[in-house]
This record gives structure tokens, sequence and C-alpha cells, in this order.
């Protein structure tokens, strides 16, 4: 394919997040990691960036923080909610299926209005468990980096 690949860590509170049980400058975790043309944002929880801590209780209100970092680095990336072509939605019980769509249907009508009216595929399931036990939802989403 000869892309490059691009790689932008997740930090918490600026340190850099490395995965569980493993040295300090060994696998991190990432934001995004662009191929080409394609943005693959991985693990958008309702975890706050600055200080590490689940935002919200609620599905819709985890819907939006999640979302909110969807957004956050998708601009970062030069990109925006509207270039969305994919999403993995992880959803802890469901029962939280409807709640969730309803979330994520007001969430586009703000921020991505096309996506209203050409919604990306998508995908949910409930995994075994999800990174914490107070995350209701975490969203993996796809994305071209521009349209054109």
């Amino acid at each position: 394919m000869g892309d490059k690949v691009i790689y932008y860590p997740c930090k918490i509170a600026g340190v850099e997040q490395i995965y569980p049980n493993v040295h300090p400058g060994t696998p991190k975790y990432a934001n995004a990691i662009v191929v080409g043309n394609l943005a693959f944002l991985s693990g958008m929880t309702p975890q706050d960036f600055q200080t590490g801590a689940c935002l919200t209780v609620g599905v819709e209100d985890q819907v939006f923080a999640c979302l909110d970092k969807v957004r956050k680095v998708l601009e970062d990336l030069g990109s925006s909610m509207e270039n969305i072509v994919k999403t993995l939605i992880l959803l802890k019980d469901l029962e939280y299926y409807q709640q969730m769509r309803a979330s994520e249907l007001k969430y586009y009508q703000k921020y991505a209005p096309r996506l209203v009216q050409e919604p990306p595929a998508s995908t949910y399931i409930q995994p075994v468990v999800l990174a914490r036990p107070e995350f209701l939802v975490e969203f993996d989403v796809t994305a071209v980096v521009k349209r054109d």
C-alpha cells in the first residue's frame, strides 16, 4: 500500500497512555491512526482527557461525551464529524440501544447534519465488559480525513 501511518497518541491529564502491564516505551494507546486518507479512532469512551474521570452517568450524556471526543479528535486531524463512514458502538447492555440511537441522532443533528440523511454504516455489540464498570457505551470510528 505504501501509505505512511500517522499515530495520534492518547493522553490523559497530559500523560501518554500505554497498555496495562507493559513497560513504558512499549505499545501505547492511540486516539487515532491515519493511513492514507482513512482515520481509525478507537476507545472513544466517556472518559475525560484531562482528568481520566468518567464524565457522566446516563446513556445520553455518555453518548454525547463519546461523540464530543470523536469530534475533537477528527478536528485535530483536519477532518470533521461529517466524514465518518463507519461506527462500531459497544453497549454495556443492549437495552440501551434505542436510547443510544436517539442520542446519536440528536448529536448528529447538531454537529453533523449530513449524517442524519446519510448515516454511517454501523455495528452495535454488547461485549462481556467495557474498559471501566461505569462506562455504558464506547465508540470506535472510521472516517475519511478529506472527502475530496
